[in-house]
């Protein structure tokens, strides 16, 4: 019985694609979250999740690559394992897409074995230099909105909407720029509101759409 099923013991080819198509995509993933996604997010767990993923993702698609298995199949499998996992969670659309590209680049730079390492390195800087322009548009003004559930519901009709922002901007301290009514409880005299307001920053808070409407509604 062949212990080893005719695979050599050590194949200098495919080891040296293994590490260098590592290297690569380990350099591109750590510049595009270290540099890019991590100074405005400043979160650690998606910091930790996204590098894992780029890991994760590059090994198993080399790996099942080298074995000809079909790569719709595979991609199959860590779409399958994202669904389970982030289900969870509410995760924001920035992250959605940061964790999108970062799975894109780690299946090209597994796949990629025929290509030069010139064609394989312009497709990483494509990547690289597409979210460092997007990141860095300051005339794309960000507006942030809240979800607000209010109590002085005599002031959610039409004509009383200037009364409804000043008694917003009032007690939030937030600069209301428009208001969305939402769902109205006429017997707990609430309605969710959602608010739009200007920001002295671009940053995203995370938490600006997430209230406890089961619990309050």
């Amino acid at each position: 019985m062949d212990l080893f099923n005719d695979a050599p013991v050590f194949d200098s080819t495919g080891f040296g694609q293994l590490i260098s198509h590592f290297l690569i995509n380990l350099l591109v993933v750590g510049l595009i979250i270290h540099l890019l996604y991590y100074p405005k997010s400043k979160r650690r767990d998606y910091y930790f999740t996204f590098t894992l993923i780029g890991v994760s993702i590059f090994l198993m698609i080399f790996l099942l690559g080298s074995v000809k298995i079909k790569v719709g199949f595979a991609l199959g499998l860590f779409a399958i394992f994202g669904i389970i996992r982030y289900r969870t969670e509410q995760v924001p659309i920035r992250e959605m897409t940061y964790l999108f590209a970062i799975i894109s680049i780690s299946v090209i730079n597994a796949l990629a074995v025929d290509l030069s390492y010139m064609e394989l390195g312009f497709t990483n800087l494509i990547f690289i230099v597409s979210i460092w322009v997007l990141e860095g548009l300051r005339w794309l003004k960000h507006v942030p909105s809240k979800l607000i559930i209010y109590d002085k519901i005599n002031l959610i009709t039409p004509d009383r909407e200037r009364e409804l922002i000043d008694d917003l901007t009032k007690r939030t301290g937030l600069r209301i720029i428009k208001v969305e009514i939402g769902h109205i409880d006429f017997l707990k005299d609430s309605a969710l509101i959602k608010v739009y307001y200007e920001s002295s920053g671009n940053e995203i808070n995370t938490v600006d759409n997430i209230t406890k409407i089961r619990n309050e509604m």
